[in-house]
């Protein structure tokens, strides 16, 4: 099991505002532009994929220099770092492509090697359950073994597979009507998606980037590539647009960067469905010193249970012992994109405003379920699958992440293996109460923030022995030797307990004469004695 740890916080930060105020001549020169670097873009990354692992610093000059000439020396370096980083997220993809196949294969290999019927357990499948699904997975294994093969083909050569503007959005071109768009409206968004206006910051320059400039009063001015030069409005091929910006969030912090000359970069584009113009400015930031987990522990935590419609959360001290009522902050992930994110981002704010408002940190699971949603591992458990695959899990972990070092909140990591089992069977019923209902998600929010702390999440198990208890010999868990005398520890579970009654007389609790008393002794009712028999039938028998 992992050991739990504080996260780091977020490397960089990216604003967005919208360019008001565009004329017609703005917005064709920016569709001009780009379109120009968008089929630059286009062929320096066809050139990139053809190099493969071949690929090495003279022919990344070569390529520079030869976009040199049909547009800048800045623009230039700027289509080049985004080619070499969509090659590098297009190997990283099949890299993790080829271990989802692994995992797939290796899963029906095992269970077809198994019985028809045999049950499996808890870290393993069993069997399939007819031979007409063992006879349509050993057809699914040669589809995936084949996958397989070529996938593994593909990364040996270094060969990738990107498409500029999104692999959906083209795949979306034959399916129009299922989608509701027209030809037109796809058109617009694609040629939308390939465009290419971004460029990257240079410290020491004026205002942090010198390609696409924005002065401190919001003025934005934009380098013209060299067949476009004469369209420029203002001195040296630049050409000025009429919107202005201004960052409502993080505004100051952008205003101190261009101030110092820091650097910043920008990227433009248009959202065709809203027919509207956004700038989006990004910068690094210093890695902020990361607290010791042993202080976050000090003062008690926030145990959070990541679900797929809320996050249950309960307050721990520093003993983890539960304080308070659990809180829960829900989130509906039904609708739009934009509609998700917000939920999110509510959700999470409620959550940093309680932990800030008690100075805690807050401990999380360190979720991954790349191979959990696989359909082998699952079978026929759809709402299962489909209960995984809908958790907000990077989302939630990136938003987490950025927010959380804006409030200055602590975030410790713990690993999730039996989180919500162990947490449900012990602490879900001695936490429940007449007016209290605690669910599974609470129990696991508890077993969460004790992780976090370094405490066992199961009862009885000392700190030393997370993963089980040694149990005493067998001749010491009974009396062995006769009556007890020595009273039990405080210590022992169930030492307040009554003890097992057993059957038969007692030694110096049965008067001598009891045999003789029980034998005469004639009861109203029928009635359990304790004797020797374990029920006395009366004297008096029934007849008709």
């Amino acid at each position: 099991m992992g050991a739990s740890f504080v996260v780091p916080g977020p490397s960089g930060v990216a604003v967005r505002d919208r360019l008001k105020g565009l004329t017609a001549q703005d917005e064709r020169v920016l569709r001009l532009v780009g379109d120009h670097l968008g089929s630059l873009a286009a062929r320096d990354l066809k050139a990139r994929c053809a190099a493969g692992l071949e690929h090495d610093n003279e022919s990344w000059a070569a390529r520079k220099r030869e976009l040199t000439g049909l547009s800048s020396s800045r623009w230039a370096g700027s289509l080049t770092k985004a080619t070499h980083d969509l090659w590098a997220l297009a190997r990283r993809g099949r890299h993790a492509h080829i271990r989802q196949l692994e995992a797939g294969v290796e899963m029906i290999r095992h269970r077809l090697s198994l019985p028809l019927g045999e049950k499996g357990s808890k870290r393993a499948a069993g069997g399939y359950r007819s031979r007409r699904e063992w006879h349509a997975k050993t057809r699914r294994l040669r589809v995936l073994e084949g996958r397989l093969d070529r996938a593994r083909a593909d990364w040996a050569a270094g060969r990738v597979r990107v498409v500029r503007g999104g692999k959906r959005l083209l795949n979306t071109r034959y399916h129009l009507q299922e989608a509701q768009l027209t030809e037109e409206v796809w058109r617009a968004r694609w040629q939308a998606s390939r465009r290419f206006l971004q460029a990257d910051g240079e410290s020491g320059k004026q205002y942090g980037n010198e390609t696409i400039r924005i002065s401190p009063d919001g003025q934005v001015s934009i380098r013209l590539p060299a067949p476009l030069t004469h369209l420029a409005n203002a001195p040296h091929g630049r050409y000025v647009l009429s919107a202005r910006v201004s960052f409502a969030h993080r505004g100051e912090q952008w205003a101190d960067r261009i101030e110092a000359n820091r650097a910043v970069a920008y990227r433009i584009h248009e959202d065709v469905q809203r027919q509207r113009w956004y700038l989006t400015a990004s910068w690094t930031l210093p890695p902020a010193p990361v607290v010791p987990l042993a202080a976050v522990q000090a003062g008690g935590l926030i145990g959070v249970d990541t679900n797929a419609d809320h996050l249950a959360a309960w307050r721990l001290d520093a003993h983890g012992n539960p304080v308070g009522n659990p809180r829960r902050f829900a989130y509906d992930l039904s609708g739009t994109a934009d509609h998700r994110d917000a939920q999110v981002r509510h959700a999470l704010t409620r959550l940093l405003h309680w932990a800030r408002r008690h100075r805690l940190a807050i401990a999380v699971e360190d979720l991954d379920f790349t191979a959990e949603t696989s359909r082998e591992k699952h079978g026929r458990q759809k709402k299962f699958r489909s209960l995984i695959s809908g958790m907000p899990v990077a989302r939630l972990r990136a938003r987490l992440v950025s927010m959380a070092a804006d409030l200055g909140v602590p975030l410790v990591a713990v690993d999730p293996a039996y989180t919500s089992r162990w947490g449900a069977q012990h602490w879900q019923k001695p936490l429940t109460s007449t007016t209290r209902k605690t669910t599974r998600h609470d129990a696991a929010a508890v077993a969460i923030g004790r992780r976090a702390l370094g405490h066992p999440i199961r009862l009885g198990v000392p700190p030393d022995e997370v993963w089980g208890r040694t149990a005493p010999p067998r001749a010491h868990q009974s009396d062995v030797h006769g009556h007890r005398t020595v009273q039990a520890d405080r210590r022992v579970p169930g030492r307040e307990g009554p003890r097992p009654r057993i059957p038969g007389p007692r030694t110096r609790s049965v008067p001598p004469d009891a045999a003789s008393t029980r034998a005469t002794r004639t009861p109203n009712t029928v009635r359990d004695v304790r004797s020797d028999q374990a029920w006395v039938q009366d004297p008096l028998l029934l007849t008709d």
